[in-house]
């Protein structure tokens, strides 16, 4: 409670805020994945298609960790310092890795990912890079070439199979590929050079140049070529692809600054990589077109002005051509995982153009493109779907063909009014992906009637207010919604009663009218009608009262009780009312003086917490006085609006010697 004998005041303030939605339909493709992989750094990738595995190996963190294709970790294999690269054997059966630190290869069981095995190279320093063929691995120590063969009863290893070619300093890169058996393709220093590895020693083919910031090196299925990750010519950057019978340039990719990683698809697709803060990250290219199909843009997960990299040769494809799997790395230092789906297949587009507006029950044409890089023939099949409120899970409509150009068009009927969305898909193909289209139309709905009364009442404070809802005439949809959104910022719009009106039309519900409340029905439609709302604004009067003390007794002046103060004494009366925050009660005085009634003043004084506020009256110091007193709640200016005006009783009292 506050006692008080001087005015005080408060001020109120409102924020208002809005916010705008914007929604965009597009064909898309299969979706990418991407996680942050556990690794301080990044040496290689091999991928197990029969197990749908992948393995990264962390030279620094000495470990290579496990994921599946989605890029969860499955198993971390510790305990090899520096390992470098990784190569599967013809089974996946094994995953061997080259350990720099301690100059060994060691074999990964696939399924049990615990070592298996672990073959010292006595005489080769710092293995780096592997790849198997025919069985035997091959792998780099520095500039020279050396192999494991772990088919006999006792693992033998050879080393110095370069066989007189310098490559002038390391690591070796090594290239090869299942489906051309017997080659080896292997680079270094600027030098490049084609081995036949058929024999039990590796037999120059041909010895030829390359760029000496290639970072990767692959071969085709064919064996035809050999693809290295860098050029940068006069023509600008490109992936170079040089004929393994000459080593003679043959083609070449062009791409974008910096190219940093290359690898071969079982079928010759090509995935090329680029360090590129700024454009593309993977380019996919079917065999000789120079015009990639897909390019892969990394996000920015860092806190540079360019977005996340791809890491040097970390670029390697799922053996089903389902994925390429690429690492990349962002300015923290951060490595990720990145499966990118549907790889070798372009992403057609597919538009949709419906109508803006529309009659129920009237047809209407819907229209549309399917585009792609390469032209897609007449006929391709298109499946439609009209989803509306009488279907909300959608409905299929009789499938569409396209034009030559891929243009295609529909009629329909709609049989729902309100938001009718069509949506046109395209199931793909080996060569292009998935694409889907979507469009919406406003179907027109008859007009429903809403009324609710009560509108403009006023109520004593708490009464008990019913409040009628009728809804007219509709098609399926009975059912209406009755929301109380009492005024004042800390009462926030309620849910009163949601149910199918009775026989007459008719739902009600309760108010507690402790304030002034906004009253809102809704019925939200169905498939003929539109929605409707109506609104009806009732008000509560504030709850007030008045307590009187320090007289010594009370009686009766013509018809009116009086309340007797000695002429120096000061009264006291104490106003409780309902309390709002910031809400103040207004004290006014008048004086009775031969037969009437005057204004003396009147002042705001503060409620406390409980509602409470006590105010002084000086003692006049003479008798004969006879006066009344009242307290008020006045809508705004008492501090708020959430009651309606609300005068108390009169207290009237009087002075005597």
């Amino acid at each position: 409670m506050r006692r008080r004998s001087i005015s005080t005041a408060t001020a109120l303030a409102v924020l208002f805020s809005s916010a705008a939605l914007v929604a965009t339909t597009a064909g898309t493709a299969a979706a990418d994945s991407s996680k942050v992989l556990p690794v301080a750094s990044v040496g290689d990738l091999a991928v197990d298609g029969v197990h749908k595995r992948v393995y990264v190996s962390d030279p620094l963190g000495g470990k290579i960790v496990v994921t599946d294709y989605a890029g969860t970790v499955k198993a971390t294999v510790t305990g090899l310092p520096g390992v470098e690269g990784l190569a599967l054997s013809a089974d996946s059966g094994q995953v061997y890795a080259a350990v720099k630190d301690s100059d060994r290869i060691v074999s990964v069981d696939t399924l049990t990912y615990k070592q298996s095995a672990s073959y010292a190279l006595a005489g080769a320093d710092a293995p780096a890079n592997l790849e198997v063929v025919d069985g035997r691995i091959w792998f780099g120590y520095g500039a020279n070439l050396g192999s494991l063969d772990v088919s006999g009863a006792e693992p033998a290893v050879t080393l110095g199979l370069n066989t007189g070619v310098n490559f002038f300093y390391g690591p070796l890169l090594l290239g090869s590929d299942p489906s051309a058996p017997g080659v080896l393709a292997v680079g270094a220093g600027g030098r490049l050079a084609v081995y036949d590895v058929s024999a039990d020693g590796a037999v120059p083919r041909v010895v030829g140049d390359m760029d000496t910031d290639v970072k990767q090196i692959d071969l085709t299925p064919d064996g035809q070529q050999v693809l290295t990750s860098w050029e940068n010519g006069g023509q600008g950057y490109a992936f170079p692809a040089y004929s393994t019978t000459d080593l003679k340039q043959v083609g070449r990719y062009p791409t974008d600054a910096y190219p940093n990683a290359i690898a071969v698809a079982p079928d010759g697709t090509v995935a090329g990589g680029s360090s590129s803060w700024y454009e593309p990250d993977v380019h996919i290219h079917r065999a000789g077109d120079t015009t990639p199909v897909r390019e892969y843009d990394f996000p920015n997960t860092g806190n540079s002005s360019g977005a996340d990299t791809l890491a040097d040769g970390a670029l390697a494809w799922a053996p089903d051509l389902s994925r390429v799997f690429a690492v990349s790395v962002n300015s923290y230092g951060t490595f990720s995982i990145r499966a990118l789906t549907d790889p070798a297949k372009e992403i057609p587009t597919l538009k949709v153009s419906a109508p803006a507006g529309g009659d129920r029950a009237e047809k209407l044409t819907v229209t549309g493109k399917l585009t792609s890089r390469t032209a897609l023939p007449a006929g391709t099949v298109l499946n439609v779907t009209r989803t509306d409120l009488e279907s909300p899970g959608g409905k299929a409509l009789p499938a569409v063909k396209t034009k030559a150009d891929g243009g295609f068009s529909f009629t329909d009927t709609p049989p729902a009014g309100g938001k009718v969305t069509y949506k046109v898909a395209y199931t793909g193909d080996a060569a292009h992906a998935a694409a889907t289209g979507s469009d919406t139309v406003e179907v027109t709905r008859k007009k429903t009637t809403l009324t609710l009364n009560r509108n403009g009442k006023v109520y004593s404070y708490g009464k008990d207010v019913s409040f009628t809802a009728h809804l007219g005439t509709t098609y399926k949809n009975r059912t209406v919604a009755i929301y109380a959104d009492p005024f004042g910022a800390d009462k926030p719009k309620k849910l009163l009663k949601k149910a199918r009106v009775n026989s007459s039309g008719n739902l009600s519900a309760t108010v507690d009218m402790k304030r002034d409340t906004t009253v809102t029905a809704v019925f939200e439609g169905d498939a003929r009608y539109a929605p409707k709302t109506a609104k009806s604004t009732a008000y509560a009067r504030a709850k007030v009262s008045m307590a009187v003390s320090k007289h010594y007794r009370t009686g009766t002046i013509g018809s009116r009780k009086y309340y007797y103060f000695r002429k120096n004494t000061d009264p006291v009366f104490t106003t409780t009312m309902n309390y709002y925050q910031g809400r103040q009660q207004r004290l006014q005085l008048q004086v009775y003086y031969q037969g009437t009634w005057y204004e003396a003043g009147s002042e705001y004084y503060a409620l406390g917490a409980d509602g409470k506020s006590a105010v002084r009256l000086g003692a006049p110091g003479e008798a004969g006085i006879r006066a009344r007193v009242r307290s008020s709640y006045i809508n705004n200016s008492s501090g708020d609006n959430v009651n309606s005006t609300t005068h108390g009783a009169w207290k009237y009292f009087t002075f005597t010697n």
